[in-house]
Order: C-alpha cells, then structure tokens, then sequence
C-alpha cells in the first residue's frame, strides 16, 4: 500500500510541488492527485521517475508499505 503520509514528506524534504511532479511523470495534475490519494496506482515507471527525481533511499517504505510490514511480522515469528 502506498504511504501518502511519507510520499508527501519526501516531496516537502525536496521542494517538489505536485506541479513540478506530474509535469516530470507525464500526467495531469489531477490524475496525480488521485494516485497519492490511493484512487489509482502508479505505474512502474511513475515510481521509479518519482524515486530518482525524489532521491528517495527507501522506496519499499513509501510505494510498498503494507507489504513490507507484512513481511516483517512474518519474519518476526
């Protein structure tokens, strides 16, 4: 599941306005609105342009959040 919450941090950490963003994936402002409001999903691509235009360090945490803490508590037991 992605972390909006981490997403937008990563993107106030970088001075990225979702102007700036949607322009460097190729998409409507809107459309970018609704992925990070979890009404669509990002494609592959769109993830990593958004880790490399972001410098993002750890993707998992923001793009694939559920999943990893879902194998954590699989480790953990």
């Amino acid at each position: 599941m992605f972390d909006k919450r981490k997403f937008l941090a990563q993107m106030t950490l970088r001075d990225v306005s979702k102007k700036e963003l949607a322009e460097k994936l190729g998409i409507n402002e809107i459309t970018l609105y609704r992925k990070i409001n979890n009404d669509g999903f990002f494609t592959r691509k769109e993830i990593n342009t958004m880790i490399d235009f972001l410098a993002i360090e750890n993707p998992a945490e923001i793009f694939f959040a559920e999943k990893l803490a879902e194998t954590k508590e699989q480790e953990a037991k």
